[in-house]
């Protein structure tokens, strides 16, 4: 991911990062499901989307934290 991407990621409200969370995991369910009925045509992107959702979620606790602090 680029630097640019995760500065664009950063800049989401709550409500946003939670709603791309959302579709992550639905996409990563969909990725599952091809995989298992061997549709899958790219592999690597299971492995992006697990890595997009991680950042997403470090990004969230990360301002859990910032928020914490500031109260």
């Amino acid at each position: 991911m680029k630097a640019t991407e995760l500065e664009k990621i950063r800049e989401m409200k709550p409500e946003e990062l939670q709603a791309k969370l959302k579709d992550l995991k639905e996409e990563l369910f969909n990725l599952r499901f091809q995989h298992a009925i061997n549709q899958l045509d790219n592999p690597m992107r299971l492995k992006a989307v697990k890595r997009e959702i991680a950042i997403v979620k470090t990004i969230m606790r990360e301002n859990e934290l910032k928020n914490g602090a500031k109260a």
